[in-house]
């Protein structure tokens, strides 16, 4: 019999996916930022994963010239920043780096290396993490 006021543990593991928060669509991207950074500091472990055209925010420049809001004087770079400064990890699909990213382009100094979309479909099955998509 099952016990009622038995509570299951908290996750403390929190994998987002980027693809529709792009560049071209600044209003969908700093919000992925301030869920992970909420996350980071709550001590969860967090990976961001970008695919897609979500990789061209890993570039140096691009996330820095972005508002997702007018009236917002942060830039969607500065939501990134905070979200590594509590632990976050920045992680850019292998194939979309490739077909997004050009052989001049930088990435940012926040970039923690590359997963493509077997990493993120095991951190989906894993019960240990929750997964959210932009």
């Amino acid at each position: 019999m099952s016990n009622p006021d038995h509570v299951p543990p908290l996750q403390n593991k929190l994998a987002l996916l980027l693809w529709a928060s792009t560049p071209d669509r600044p209003e969908l991207c700093s919000m992925p930022f301030v869920y992970a950074a909420v996350a980071a500091a709550m001590d969860c472990e967090v990976e961001i994963h970008f695919t897609g055209p979500s990789v061209r925010l890993l570039v140096a420049g691009v996330a820095a010239n972005l508002h997702s809001e007018p009236k917002n004087t942060r830039s969607v770079y500065s939501f990134m920043q905070e979200a590594t400064e509590h632990g976050a990890r920045f992680l850019g699909c292998s194939m979309a780096l490739r077909e997004y990213l050009g052989d001049d382009d930088t990435k940012i100094a926040e970039f923690s290396g590359t997963a493509g979309a077997a990493t993120f479909i095991m951190r989906n099955l894993d019960s240990e993490w929750r997964v959210m998509v932009f």
